[in-house]
């Protein structure tokens, strides 16, 4: 049975520590509950997308350690969106340095990044480190909002669930920031 760790419980060197050896795990946000991974570890996100049953080539978001790291990592020309943050969006920016693992976005030149506003989201990026972030389904399923309703075959593979409660909103809102005009993504 996999370790359920009620959120207010948490202890965060602990965190930290699992989070820098790569362990994969399921989280709550501001908008849904994540499964993430160090963005850093290349195994831990191959991972990650065989549990989700995600293509390997398809890209993933991170979670920023802060909005300095935003701004040392990608090229950013309208810095309001990044001041909106945190918040329930993930802004694609063109990367100027590679900044993750090469398996987090394969083969792009653009990355999906976002600050939830959530308690978790502050003992994560203690860290400093990148943090994977992707809703807790299956490719191509509803995202969850209550661990109740994590598919067994995805709880049967993490190593640990955050348990935050019932989470009330929508996915994050993903803007395209790569061109001269944004573009809403997805909603």
């Amino acid at each position: 049975m996999v370790e359920i760790i009620p959120l207010q419980e948490i202890d965060e060197k602990y965190l930290i520590e699992r989070v820098e050896a790569g362990d994969i795990f399921i989280y709550p946000t501001d908008t849904v509950y994540g499964l993430g991974c160090n963005a850093l570890n290349s195994n831990s996100v191959l991972d990650l997308k065989a549990i989700k049953k995600r293509d390997s080539n398809k890209p993933l978001s991170v979670i920023a350690p802060s909005k300095k790291w935003i701004y040392d990592n990608f090229e950013i020309s309208k810095k309001s969106y990044v001041q909106t943050l945190p918040g329930p969006f993930t802004f694609i920016f063109n990367v100027k340095k590679n900044s993750v693992s090469r398996e987090v976005n394969p083969g792009k030149n653009t990355l999906g990044v976002r600050i939830p506003h959530h308690p978790f989201t502050r003992l994560i990026q203690r860290a400093k480190i990148p943090f994977i972030t992707t809703s807790v389904n299956l490719s191509g399923k509803r995202p969850i909002r209550e661990i109740k309703n994590i598919p067994k075959s995805i709880l049967k593979k993490v190593d640990f669930v955050i348990d935050g409660g019932f989470l009330h909103n929508q996915p994050s809102t993903i803007i395209d920031l790569t061109q001269e005009m944004p573009k809403i993504v997805k909603r």
